[in-house]
């Protein structure tokens, strides 16, 4: 039976399936506590309770990433768990943006459909928890999506896309700096070519001043408020993340599929270069492969200025799949509109990136096909010989760890659907009895802790101001001037409460000089693991006067 081709009809709701889908799976999931969420939940909290950035509190970064999280809470309340619920609008958003993006590139449908469960599968899928590494992404996406629109010749809202791109590629300048300064020089360079190709130069004008007027608009408000202190544009006492020298090593040391997909482009275009001339007045196929390469520009960047997790900087995939499938698939006579050569391509794509859902599927692999060695055992066969293996060939030396399997829930509203480990949940409910916690609003907490929910289950007010860090790690969210300031409220005793959580592998996560300082002005009335992985690689400590 002949099966009617894919259309454009067709396409938009298999996109739709697997955009929203996918990103609605996270809501009928439990999650381990996630490690580094805490500025994330407090941010969002702050905002939502009315809290001014730079005023009540500073950041070296704009507070865009906190923009949506923030809404959520104000809607949904402030457990953890909404933050889940922030992040898949944000991957939904994503996906959509990415999709147009193709779409207003005019790349075939089958190819278009193929490169957003890519996009999916690659990236968003497993991005449960909002982080600025991910949302800077999400914003330039959506500002790209628009600007390419802009720039047909058939657009019907020119002027509401070109601003609307302005504000979400200013949105991701607001969210993170690094990935946000990429992403307004890739528009740039856009619009640049587009200019020079159609001789006008409208578009980039109407971009610039666009851009202008956001800019101002979010960052004017501020400026009586130290701004000019608190954001980081490389000066005193910031410094810049940008290395020559970590990216020349990145790239050649490391970064295998960056340096494939670059050659791989190359080697496709090769047939279109031999005609420059004409490759540079196709304006749709110039567009797509410069696109394409400054995303992996963006990408290798991107690896060394924000460097954690790993594998943020892996939304560059997509692209060029795109890209490289498009131009190869009618050199090779591909019909990926056809059915049999879609399913079969989709099934090829699932193949390659089996490691992003296989963990799910893995759990149910291990029931039906039990693993039969222990990575802490000595094993002998039949014959009584020694058994060695690649998960008993080295034996882990932190014997104290507590594995996730073992994590529990905590009776509190604030981790609703988060696990932790054990220690850490009987740590809370230590500190929810104490009498200082039970002052609620009255009590003076400080707590230089991953568990910024307490801030809310305990009740008490959050200290605001102008020299108040967002958070704690020294040198990134706060500096000497800070430090100073709490060191002087800890000799004098200001705080009834104090949680601190001592990081040794980190450098000054949280200050070391407090920890000394707490020592010496400060009872310490309980210590329990925090909720991280390895769980003995930190501490919470309990302090009270």
């Amino acid at each position: 039976m002949n099966l009617p081709a894919l259309s454009s009809r067709k396409a938009l709701i298999l996109e739709s399936l697997v955009i929203i889908v996918l990103a609605l799976v996270p809501l009928f999931v439990t999650f381990p506590y996630r490690v580094n969420i805490f500025l994330s939940w407090e941010g969002a909290y702050r905002i939502s309770e009315g809290q001014m950035p730079y005023r009540d509190f500073g950041l070296p970064l704009g507070y865009g990433y906190w923009i949506v999280p923030a809404l959520f809470m104000k809607i949904f309340g402030p457990q953890l768990i909404t933050l889940v619920k922030a992040q898949v609008l944000l991957n939904i958003i994503g996906g959509f943006s990415f999709r147009a993006i193709l779409r207003n590139l005019n790349v075939a449908p089958g190819i278009h459909v193929l490169a957003v469960l890519l996009f999916v599968i690659s990236y968003s899928f497993f991005n449960f928890w909002p982080w600025y590494n991910n949302t800077v992404i999400i914003y330039q996406l959506a500002g790209l999506a628009f600007l390419l629109y802009a720039l047909r010749a058939d657009a019907r809202w020119k002027w509401f896309s070109l601003f609307a791109a302005a504000l979400f590629t200013f949105l991701s300048f607001f969210t993170k700096q690094d990935g946000g300064g990429l992403a307004l020089l890739l528009a740039l360079a856009l619009l640049a070519y587009h200019s020079i190709v159609e001789k006008r130069w409208q578009e980039l004008a109407g971009f610039v001043g666009f851009y202008i007027v956001v800019a101002c608009a979010f960052i004017l408000p501020f400026v009586p408020h130290r701004f000019g202190y608190w954001f980081n544009h490389g000066q005193p006492p910031h410094s810049s993340r940008l290395s020559l020298h970590d990216i020349i090593n990145e790239f050649l040391y490391q970064s295998q599929w960056l340096k494939f997909y670059f050659v791989a482009v190359l080697l496709v275009t090769i047939p279109a270069l031999r005609d420059w001339k004409t490759l540079w007045r196709n304006k749709q196929q110039m567009l797509f492969l410069l696109l394409t390469l400054g995303i992996l520009v963006e990408a290798t960047l991107f690896q060394v200025t924000s460097y954690t997790p790993p594998d943020n900087n892996i939304f560059f995939h997509s692209f060029a799949f795109a890209y490289i499938f498009a131009v190869l698939a009618p050199i090779l006579g591909l019909q990926t509109e056809q059915w049999k050569t879609f399913v079969l391509s989709a099934v090829l794509v699932l193949f390659w990136w089996s490691g992003a859902y296989y963990r799910y599927i893995g759990r149910i692999v291990d029931r039906v096909f039990p693993a039969e060695n222990n990575a802490e055992a000595i094993r002998t066969g039949p014959t009584g010989e020694n058994l060695v293996g690649r998960a008993n060939y080295q034996f882990t030396t932190d014997t104290a760890d507590v594995p996730v399997s073992q994590w529990v829930f905590s009776s509190l509203p604030e981790f609703h659907k988060i696990y932790m480990p054990a220690s850490t949940k009987e740590g809370i409910d230590r500190v929810m009895a104490l009498p200082e916690a039970k002052k609620g609003k009255d009590a003076k907490v400080l707590n230089l802790s991953e568990l910024t929910p307490l801030d809310h289950a305990i009740g008490y007010q959050l200290e605001t101001g102008h020299n108040i860090p967002l958070w704690h790690h020294l040198g990134v969210g706060m500096f000497n001037s800070q430090l100073h300031d709490y060191v002087e409220k800890i000799r004098n005793k200001h705080y009834d409460l104090v949680l601190y959580e001592d990081m040794p592998r980190h450098n000054n996560f949280f200050p070391w000089v407090i920890q000394d300082e707490l020592r010496q002005h400060y009872r310490q009335v309980d210590s329990f693991l925090a909720p991280r992985r390895p769980t003995t690689s930190a501490t919470i400590k309990v302090f009270v006067k």
